[in-house]
């Protein structure tokens, strides 16, 4: 009986090359994303410090302490941008590299979590720069001494708020993660509310460590925290079924289903 041979696996090689165009693509997508922000790095600088001067006191702004800060920090920023902008297409790129190999349900199951996953990166983001940032710069710049001026380095704030950036896009990828674990049979929804009490603290903690040294900021990112843990839970007793017997419908799909 002859064999498909469309159905074959690849071999390494072809893996591997396929790895490396998708990595030159991804590669490429950033530096053109780079080149059109480029123009306006500065701009893009005056944006995203906006939350922090527009409560500077009167006379006041923000300084450059290093030579080449006022180069380096909009350069930075426009590069992470660039990164950030991309992710949809790097996502994809990812994407595209691991579907051939996932079963029919998989499938169906991981690309509504990829964009699901790309949107609360986003949505993260946006609840730092909109919701957080006013209230930890706001706090900060009223408790300070009279007699200080606050002037921050332009180097040092960025390094802050992609900081904060970063952690709170990763925190709002909670309720996927969570999916995951309870899709994958890691954990199920019982043991996951019986260790609710523990994730708690463990929000606390993190928030602790992620953010700067005062309650305001760790229950900004510690409260959301929970709250998406709880969304988790929740989507996850709506969404994951009992794992039924494998049948044709798990079979790996072949060139022309693809």
């Amino acid at each position: 009986m002859s064999v498909d041979r469309t159905d074959q696996e690849q071999p390494l090689i072809a893996h591997l090359v396929e790895l490396r165009q998708r990595l030159l693509y991804s590669v490429l997508a950033i530096l053109l994303i780079f080149l059109l922000l480029f123009p306006f790095a500065n701009e893009l600088y005056t944006w995203v410090s906006a939350p922090l001067t527009a409560l500077l006191p009167a006379g006041t702004s923000m300084i450059a302490t290093d030579v080449t800060s006022p180069f380096f920090a909009p350069f930075k920023l426009t590069l992470v941008a660039a990164l950030f902008i991309a992710m949809p297409f790097l996502l994809h790129q990812a994407w595209s590299f691991i579907a051939p190999g996932l079963y029919k349900h998989e499938k169906h199951l991981a690309l509504p979590l990829l964009v699901s996953s790309i949107l609360l990166f986003y949505l993260g983001i946006a609840f730092a720069y909109f919701a957080v940032f006013p209230i930890i710069f706001g706090f900060f710049t009223s408790v300070g001494p009279e007699n200080i001026a606050v002037m921050t380095d332009i180097s040092s704030y960025l390094n802050f708020v992609l900081k904060l950036f970063f952690a709170f896009g990763v925190v709002f990828e909670i309720p996927v993660a969570t999916l995951l674990l309870l899709w994958s049979g890691v954990v199920t929804i019982g043991s996951l509310k019986r260790k609710r009490a523990y994730v708690v603290v463990a929000c606390f903690v993190i928030g602790m460590l992620l953010t700067p040294p005062d309650i305001i900021s760790q229950s900004l990112l510690a409260i959301p925290m929970w709250l998406l843990f709880e969304l988790g839970i929740l989507l996850g007793a709506i969404l994951v079924r009992k794992p039924a017997e494998p049948d044709e419908a798990d079979e790996p799909l072949s060139d022309q289903e693809r």
